[in-house]
């Protein structure tokens, strides 16, 4: 049976983080658990509980196999009482993402316990931002597609077993959004593509492989200009940068390279070790992880994207 994409990459992450030092798995559980708020949800820079916070603390836990029923339980109270309120579209994604990974971590079914027809009324809600470009815009008013946006439709439906309408449109929008740099961009109008928006691609075509005719060909990646675009977004601190405009690395986009390049088989394009160092320049000795050598805070959000790269970076040692 073929794991879902993000179990798969869950499952890729926490693998290679089960070569950490125990002291150092320890204080980002720590951190991470320091921003659980009372009402069970986690906060972010602003303070105060938040469902897109709540999600990547969520992750961040598992990958490094500490989420249990001691955090999720308060956290599943939390997801509860959104589900009863009117949210934004953004925080919906963030929602389903965190209910998909209580069930699957700790077997709390929060759709089971809902309305049986919330998950349709979702996928229902998520059909509204669809382009006549084939892909998914990021709110109701947007007439183009946006890749990012894109990929977590196609993550949603994947989640919750609902198929893709019309997946070989999705395909053909994010072979649109192909550039001849190698990468990918995020809205058509660009022209040069960016670190981000080609993870998110390479993600949406591999999630498209549940859907598509596998025998299509004309589905495929081009992995040797793709990942060549990747590889040289890599600088020589050993992050990897946005895009070619901008000169400084960030950890966003260090860990959706190294991601994007595990994904096409290719991270040994990569200078792992130089990746590493780079981690460990914004890793800080109390938990946690800076977004860039010019930040100042530490979040929950990029404390994930930290943990992610480093269980890729050592993934493949």
């Amino acid at each position: 049976m073929n794991l879902p994409y993000l179990a798969r990459l869950l499952l890729r992450l926490s693998t290679g983080l089960e070569r950490i030092a125990p002291e150092r798995r320890a204080r980002h559980i720590e951190f991470l658990s320091s921003m659980q708020q009372s009402d069970g949800g986690f906060s972010g820079r602003q303070g105060g509980s938040d469902l897109y916070y709540t999600s990547f603390a969520l992750r961040g836990l598992a990958v490094l196999g500490a989420l249990d029923h001691g955090i999720a339980m308060p956290v599943a109270n939390f997801l509860r009482l959104r589900m009863q309120a009117q949210v934004p579209l953004i925080d919906l994604i963030s929602l389903v993402f965190s209910a998909q990974l209580l069930e699957s971590a700790v077997g709390i079914d929060l759709f089971a316990e809902s309305k049986a027809a919330w998950p349709d009324n979702l996928t229902d809600l998520f059909g509204q931002l669809r382009c006549t470009d084939g892909g998914y815009a990021r709110s109701t008013e947007g007439k183009a597609g946006s890749t990012y946006q894109t990929f977590l439709i196609a993550l949603i439906h994947q989640q919750l077993d609902k198929p893709l309408p019309e997946p070989q449109r999705v395909a053909d929008f994010v072979h649109s959004q192909h550039r001849d740099d190698g990468g990918y961009v995020e809205i058509r109008v660009m022209r040069h593509s960016g670190t981000n928006p080609t993870a998110a691609a390479i993600g949406t075509l591999e999630t498209l492989t549940s859907w598509l005719n596998p025998n299509d060909t004309g589905n495929r990646t081009a992995v040797e200009p793709v990942a060549s675009f990747l590889s040289s977004m890599q600088i020589h601190t050993g992050g990897f940068r946005a895009n070619t405009r901008i000169p400084l690395a960030d950890l966003l986009s260090t860990y959706t390279g190294l991601q994007a390049l595990g994904d096409l088989d290719q991270l040994s394009l990569a200078r792992i070790d130089r990746a590493e160092c780079y981690l460990a320049s914004l890793e800080q000795p109390g938990g946690g992880w800076h977004a860039a050598e010019w930040d100042d805070t530490i979040d929950v959000e990029y404390t994930f994207y930290g943990l992610a790269a480093l269980g890729l970076v050592l993934g493949a040692r």
